[in-house]
């Protein structure tokens, strides 16, 4: 299982990285998690436009899927024709959500682009991949992931405050993509995200093999941000890089 990041800016984009994405693939089956503001250009660095088998939308805040809205034009017009119809899982709500971007909701016109497989938390079978998710604790209903394929075991946080669950879905990971973004101090608003604390906390109380930190808000500290979960965590410990490839 290879994971690439493509976006890993929180809430907005940074000057170094586009709002949330990553490109999961094995056996070679392309799945995207996420698509926020700025990833789909990242994308294309590292595959076709019409390479992607599916995506997975943890979420509908904009930096976590609002570049479906720009796919779906790529999709459409692209100068080899009009793919097949692209499987997109997310929330319910997950085709209002994109269809309400335009001026007149293109229901119809969307669909002949994306297939809208909205599903709640439970284990599904998407390509190679055994996905099972878990939901969070953020403001919205958001799905944590955990990819398992070829004996190895991913687990993609998404958005979360403190959480049992993703803990729970975390647990033996290989790999854990846990979002860290905020420092612990000034005190952070409850309910929302992990501090760098946290993400430590969690990886360990996971037994993960490695935690490599994501969705850091522009204005992190990158530094402290690690500093923040080596008092929480023990075993190997990186800030995501868009672009970065990592073997799971």
């Amino acid at each position: 299982m290879r994971l690439t990041v493509l976006g890993c800016s929180g809430t907005f984009p940074g000057p170094d990285s586009p709002c949330s994405g990553y490109l999961v693939e094995h056996d070679g089956y392309r799945l995207v998690l996420d698509l926020g503001a700025g990833a789909l250009g990242a994308l294309q660095r590292h595959v076709d436009l019409l390479d992607v088998d599916a995506v997975y939308v943890s979420h509908l805040h904009a930096d976590h899927c609002i570049d479906l809205v720009a796919y779906s034009y790529a999709r459409r017009y692209h100068p080899g024709g009009v793919p097949p119809r692209l499987p997109v899982y997310g929330p319910e709500g997950t085709k209002e959500r994109i269809c309400a971007a335009f001026e007149e909701p293109p229901v119809d016109g969307l669909l002949d682009v994306y297939d809208f497989r909205e599903v709640g938390a439970g284990t599904h079978e998407l390509g190679p991949f055994t996905l099972t998710t878990a939901v969070t604790h953020h403001p919205i209903e958001a799905h944590a992931l955990r990819l398992e394929a070829g004996g190895r075991t991913f687990t993609y946080s998404a958005d979360t405050a403190e959480s049992d669950a993703v803990v729970d879905l975390a647990r033996g990971s290989d790999l854990f993509l846990c979002e860290a973004s905020w420092l612990s101090e000034p005190t952070p608003p409850p309910g929302i995200h992990l501090t760098g604390r946290e993400a430590g906390e969690h990886a360990t109380r996971a037994g993960v093999a490695r935690l490599l930190l994501t969705h850091l808000m522009p204005f992190a500290d990158p530094d402290a941000m690690l500093a923040e979960a080596r008092e929480t965590w023990a075993g190997p410990l990186e800030v995501a890089r868009c672009d970065a490839t990592y073997e799971v």
